[in-house]
């Protein structure tokens, strides 16, 4: 099979329509849907980004490495990422982008943006300019 460009078609990198249309059920089943507006989803959203921040706070680099296994810590990484990528959907899924087009389309940017051969080993950001500055 082809797309418009003749392109054999990839599977999805990025497939949510079915948790988009769960997390809408859900919504729509709780009359939540008056409040997912973009603003309250992006607020939402950051609110839990902090709880997954808040827990990796003042945590060695060590201890971070595991934390999504660590008994103390693992349970609540899952629920805190689970959140994030909940609400990153259903925001997604309200202002109509279709996430997997975007995530292909920021990754071939970044192919760009970023030459291996010119940020291999490095944390410093490619620019146009010159091969790489800092952070």
């Amino acid at each position: 099979m082809s797309d418009l460009h003749g392109e054999p078609h990839q599977p999805p990198l990025v497939d949510v329509q079915r948790l988009a249309k769960e997390l809408e059920a859900f919504a729509a089943a709780r009359d939540w849907t008056q409040f997912h507006s973009p603003k309250n989803l992006v607020m939402a959203l950051t609110g839990e980004v902090g709880e997954l921040n808040e827990i990796f706070q003042w945590m060695t680099e060590k201890a971070s490495i595991k934390a999504g296994t660590d008994p103390q810590t693992a349970q609540a990484v899952q629920d805190e990422l689970a959140d994030v990528l909940l609400y990153l959907v259903r925001l997604s899924s309200v202002l109509g982008v279709d996430l997997n087009a975007a995530v292909q389309q920021k990754l071939e940017a970044n192919e760009l943006r970023y030459p291996a051969d010119k940020v291999r080993g490095s944390s410093k950001k490619a620019t146009k300019e010159r091969g790489a500055s800092s952070q």
